[in-house]
């Protein structure tokens, strides 16, 4: 027996049988308030990153298509899984009458662009 009166009266294999189990209705609302709180906190950490690496990717095509087309009339990047340079940011330049051109890939975390004969 045990000399620590918290202890007393408590079995060792005690499984919680006494304790009333939760209902079956009142389960699937628990699990789905777990899941909104789940994605309360994911989802706008997501949609942050996403807005970053975007305007990151846009600003870079920018200057790529400047470097290498400055007869363009502009630039567009989008995210693609399925790309010719590998999943990720690609770069276009857009000329003034329409057609694009692509210039390559940022990768899938965009950086600021390294020139052709830059050192770094």
């Amino acid at each position: 027996m045990t000399t620590h009166p918290e202890l007393l009266g408590s079995d060792e294999d005690d499984d919680d049988s006494g304790r009333p189990s939760l209902g079956a209705r009142r389960s699937r609302m628990l699990r789905a308030v777990v899941w909104i709180g789940i994605v309360a906190l994911v989802l706008p950490g997501i949609l942050v990153t996403w807005g970053v690496a975007q305007g990151t990717a846009s600003r870079a095509c920018a200057t790529y298509a400047a470097y290498l087309r400055p007869d363009a009339g502009g630039s567009s990047v989008g995210f693609e899984v399925f790309a010719a340079g590998g999943p990720g940011w690609q770069c276009y330049a857009v000329s003034t009458s329409g057609p694009k051109e692509y210039l390559g890939s940022l990768g899938l975390i965009p950086s600021a662009p390294h020139m052709p004969g830059q050192t770094a």
